[in-house]
């Protein structure tokens, strides 16, 4: 499959969680940016730092920003399909901006492990690459069977959006890029209430009540707009939607709402891809796909 004229390279960030928790994402992307012309090239990252951003802010920007150091050296942007690592390496630079002192504490230790602060940071969430990189019109070319009558409910995830004026990723009380996206793909998208809403995984062994309770309200409401799917872009937000869904009793009836597919699972059906090369398999809560019309036919 022909993807963009001149290919586009980026490091790829896959982040820590989707390796063990989540790796039909990273099988999913790797498949997909592959057939669009997007090579990803992989390197010797660490953690983004979100995990100790509350504790130490020190070691969670040093964590950030030796990633962005490793691909300097590479001479290449990076890009993640996790919008939790990418909030945490845009909020990284937005500290380095506003605080000199960082900066110096930060360069030190990069020094002292062999490694210099990078001169830019460049780093992009995957729906924004494919949004502004490959763009609409490409997508649409590509799409072999077009998702014609499939009604899909975008779930953007919260740390894309907020705060704003740190990730830049879109209007963050009113986006439109994941629509953008998944229209491309010939689908029609559904306006639900709660679109923009915490899906409540950050809660998990804190607060499970809470967490499941968000749970439902965004899955009752996806449901009752008449959604077939919920397609994320964000490690947690399929992590909850469709692994801790699992976890509900089987006569629960909010294991028959709307699937969580990942985006790039949706794209990959769209493109005439083989579900296996998807990792559709591994979904929990499988989206039991409709015979699409194949208009090369």
């Amino acid at each position: 499959m022909k993807g963009m004229d001149k290919p586009v390279k980026y490091a790829y960030f896959p982040g820590c969680k989707i390796p063990h928790h989540l790796p039909e994402y990273g099988q999913s992307v790797e498949t997909v940016c592959a057939a669009l012309g997007i090579e990803l090239v992989p390197l010797e990252f660490n953690c983004c730092g979100w995990p100790m951003r509350h504790d130490n802010e020190l070691a969670s920007i040093f964590s950030a920003v030796r990633n962005f150091a490793v691909a300097e050296e590479a001479g290449l942007p990076i890009l993640t399909p996790c919008k939790c690592c990418f909030g945490n390496l845009k909020y990284a630079e937005s500290r380095l901006a506003e605080d000199g002192k960082l900066v110096v504490l930060v360069g030190r230790l990069l020094a002292q492990d062999g490694l210099a602060m990078p001169k830019s940071i460049n780093v992009s969430h995957l729906l924004s690459v494919l949004d502004e990189q490959v763009g609409v019109e490409l997508l649409q070319r590509q799409t072999a069977t077009p998702l014609a009558g499939v009604k899909v409910a975008c779930h953007y995830g919260c740390h894309a959006l907020r705060p704003g004026n740190v990730t830049g990723f879109d209007d963050p009380l009113a986006p439109t890029l994941f629509e953008r996206v998944v229209t491309a793909l010939g689908a029609e998208t559904v306006d639900w209430d709660l679109r923009l809403e915490c899906c409540g995984h950050p809660l998990r062994g804190r607060d499970g009540v809470i967490a499941e309770s968000l749970m439902r309200k965004k899955l009752e409401n996806a449901a009752s707009v008449g959604a077939d799917i919920i397609a994320t872009a964000c490690t947690y937000c399929q992590l909850q939607f469709d692994k801790e869904r699992d976890g509900l009793m089987l006569n629960d009836p909010l294991r028959k709402a709307p699937p969580a597919v990942l985006v790039t699972q949706l794209i990959g059906t769209a493109l005439g891809l083989d579900a296996s090369v998807l990792g559709m398999e591994k979904n929990c809560i499988p989206w039991r796909v409709p015979v699409l019309q194949d208009r090369t036919l």
